[in-house]
């Protein structure tokens, strides 16, 4: 297999990245290979070829989530849960981020006698995380400060990270403090100390606004894309007449990023999502950009209890987990029976498996690859299908 010199110096360090070896236009093809093997392992379709949507190899991510260790900001070592690697940089990180980092490690350099570190063994110490995003199409960034609430210097951090909030250029400087044997990097409990919880990306050029503790597309650009290609889909497959006497729900939607960007095509768009706070920024979002519809926070088995009009045809885009749909909630979408759906998938062998079970009654009408993790193996697909006769 030809090979490429990494770019990052803690490539094999760092347990982030796992292919800068390799080519990009190589990683490339794998991931259209993976999702044109599955779907035909599954029985879904034979194809030759489909498109795949790609971008930026490098300096792509809009977040990142940095552990502390005693020189400052670090990412996991490989094959190591409780080890770390600092970094001063990363090459996958858009260049917000980097720049923010620079500022983080400096504030944490200049105040090591009164920082300190989470230790993973042993659950000890206070600082545990740096989570920071910055959009890549809107002025909007976040850096999220995760401490242990049980350290009993957790007060003189947050006087800490008070006064760093005061000098760094994020415009928003969030605290979340979270139990030691809790491992994560955002809290629903997070306040801020700088700005807001919220943040802001612009796709399609409609502005979603979302919290900095919860879900958004890491990679803007290929988000866009992947917002485009949907749309794109319904304008041109589906007449307008149809779509406008037609009802948008939006599965797993977050935020509401394919309900927005598509909802003006339709006479009513619902965005569902199990996570409260990700329905009121959607409710924000339908309201800005001057949608009519609704937003319900519940499992997305809920569907099956939506009071839908008889006369309107349904349209739906699927977002779930890298787990997939339920048993439940598939059985939910064959009993709705829409005209079509799409499934935008980060898990492609998932994807496939769940769509044997709609054989019968959909057939696949396209299929497309997104890379929004270059230098992983990861892979997004978008599938449409649609209703038979």
């Amino acid at each position: 297999m030809e090979k490429t010199i990494p770019v990052c110096p803690y490539f094999g360090q760092c347990g982030g990245c796992t292919a800068q070896h390799i080519p990009y236009e190589t990683q490339v093809a794998n991931k259209k290979k993976l999702v044109l093997d599955h779907l035909r392992i599954n029985g879904i379709a034979v194809l030759e070829d489909i498109p795949v949507f790609s971008d930026k190899p490098f300096h792509y991510r809009n977040r990142m989530d940095f552990a502390f260790c005693n020189d400052g900001l670090s990412l996991r070592k490989k094959g190591h849960f409780d080890q770390l690697v600092a970094v001063d940089h990363c090459p996958i990180s858009n260049d917000r981020i980097n720049t923010l980092m620079k500022e983080v490690n400096g504030w944490f350099n200049s105040n090591k006698s009164l920082l300190e570190p989470f230790r993973r063994r042993g659950h000890a110490g206070c600082l545990k995380y740096a989570t920071i995003r910055a959009s890549e199409f809107a002025d909007s960034s976040t850096i999220t400060l995760v401490l242990n609430e049980d350290s009993p210097q957790l007060g003189r951090h947050i006087d800490a990270i008070r006064e760093f909030s005061t000098n760094t250029t994020a415009l928003n400087v969030c605290i979340a403090s979270v139990p030691k044997t809790l491992d994560t990097s955002t809290s629903p409990d997070a306040f801020a100390v700088k700005g807001s919880l919220g943040m802001r990306e612009t796709l399609l050029g409609k502005t979603l606004s979302f919290s900095s503790q919860g879900f958004f597309q890491n990679n803007s650009t290929m988000a866009d894309k992947m917002a485009h290609h949907c749309r794109s889909i319904i304008q041109e497959r589906y007449a307008e007449n149809q779509t406008k006497n037609s009802i948008l729900i939006d599965l797993y939607g977050g935020a509401g990023t394919f309900g927005i960007t598509s909802g003006d095509l339709f006479e009513k768009t619902i965005i569902i999502d199990n996570e409260g706070p990700n329905i009121e920024w959607a409710k924000h979002n339908l309201k800005a950009n001057k949608l009519d519809g609704e937003a319900i926070a519940g499992d997305a088995s809920l569907l099956g209890k939506l009071p839908l009009p008889s006369d309107k045809e349904t349209f739906l885009v699927i977002d779930p987990p890298r787990s997939g749909m339920s048993p439940k909630v598939i059985n939910h979408i064959l009993a709705l029976n829409p005209k079509a759906f799409l499934y935008v998938s980060c898990n492609p062998i998932q994807m496939a498996r769940e769509l044997r079970q709609f054989m019968k009654r959909y057939g696949l009408a396209s299929a497309a690859a997104f890379d929004l993790f270059p230098q992983t193996p990861h892979v997004e697909a978008v599938v449409e299908m649609r209703r038979k006769g």
